[in-house]
C-alpha cells in the first residue's frame, strides 16, 4: 500500500466480484429493485417492506414535467448546437439546483424542524408546531418550499405519493405535519397553497430516513430518463441551432390511454 492509499464502503470490486454494500451484484439482479439499490447506496442498507416501491413511486412521480423545465430546455439548447448525448444531459443536470429540484431539500428541512418542535416540547401537537412554524415563515417574509404550483391547484401526484404511503405503511409523522402546513398556510394567507410534488416527495423522503442531503439526488436520478427522451427528440426531430419558444409548443403525442392489464 501506497502513501496514497483509500478506503470506500460502497462497491468493492474483484475478479469475477462485485460487491455492493456486501451484496453481491449479481444476486441483487433480478431480486432487488432499482429503487431498492438506490436505497442500498445512499443509506447502506436495503429498504424493508414496501419501502423499495415507495422510492420507485418517487422516482416515476418526476421523471417527467413537459418542455418548459429549466432542465430540459438547457438540455434541448445544448444538443440542437450538436453537442454528444453526455454534455446534452449535462446541461440539464446542472440546470437542477435551488430553484429547480431544489424545493425537495428545503421542504425535508422545514419538516424536520417543524418535527423537531413537538420532539422537544416547544409544541404540544402537530397542528400547534405547523402554525408556529407558518407564523415564523410569514413573518420573515418567506415562502414555505413545497407548497403551490404554477401549473397545478391539485396535483395528482401528491395524492398518489400518499395513498401509496399509506398503503405501503411508511410512516405518517411527516405527511401529518405537511399536511397540517398546508392547513395553516390556508388559514393565515387566504390562499390555496397545496402541497405539491416536492412538497409530497420531501415528506415521503423523511419518513424514509433519508438525510436532506439526498433530496436533489432523487429528482436529479428521476429526471434522467426523461431528459434523454427531449434531447434525442430534439436531435432527430428538429432543425440544429433554432430558437427554442420555452411556451410556444404542443403535445402531439398519443391520447390518454388506459395502462395495459399486465403492467
Amino acid at each position: 500500500m501506497g502513501d496514497l492509499h483509500w478506503k470506500t464502503k460502497i462497491t468493492g470490486v474483484a475478479p469475477n466480484s462485485l460487491l455492493v454494500r456486501g451484496y453481491r451484484l449479481d444476486e441483487l439482479m433480478g431480486r432487488a429493485s432499482f429503487g431498492g439499490l438506490v436505497c442500498l447506496l445512499l443509506k447502506g442498507e436495503l429498504p424493508s417492506g414496501n419501502h423499495g416501491k415507495m422510492i420507485e413511486a418517487v422516482l416515476v412521480s418526476c421523471v417527467d414535467h413537459g418542455a418548459t423545465p429549466p432542465s430540459t430546455l438547457a438540455a434541448r439548447t445544448a444538443v440542437s448546437t450538436g453537442t454528444p448525448l453526455n454534455a446534452a444531459v449535462a446541461a440539464g443536470i446542472l440546470a437542477i439546483s435551488r430553484f429547480h429540484g431544489g424545493a425537495i431539500e428545503d421542504c425535508m428541512k422545514i419538516l424536520h424542524e417543524t418535527g423537531a418542535l413537538i420532539k422537544d416540547g416547544g409544541a404540544s401537537s402537530v397542528r400547534e408546531a405547523a402554525e408556529i412554524i407558518v407564523k415564523k415563515y410569514r413573518e420573515q417574509g418567506k415562502r414555505l418550499p413545497g407548497f403551490g404550483h404554477r401549473l397545478h391547484t391539485d396535483d395528482p401526484r401528491t395524492a398518489k405519493l400518499f395513498q401509496l404511503a399509506e398503503s405501503y405503511q411508511v410512516g405518517e409523522m411527516y405527511i401529518s405535519i405537511a399536511k397540517a402546513l398546508q392547513e395553516q398556510l390556508l388559514a393565515r394567507s387566504g390562499k390555496k397553497l397545496p402541497i405539491n410534488v416536492d412538497g409530497a416527495i420531501a415528506a415521503v423522503l423523511c419518513e424514509l430516513g433519508f438525510d436532506p442531503e439526498c433530496a436533489n439526488a432523487f429528482f436529479m436520478i428521476a429526471r434522467l430518463p426523461g431528459l434523454v427522451a427531449h434531447i434525442l427528440e430534439e436531435r432527430n426531430c428538429q432543425q440544429p441551432m433554432r430558437r427554442i419558444d420555452p411556451v410556444d409548443h404542443q403535445y402531439d403525442g398519443p391520447e390518454q390511454r388506459p395502462l395495459p392489464e399486465d403492467l
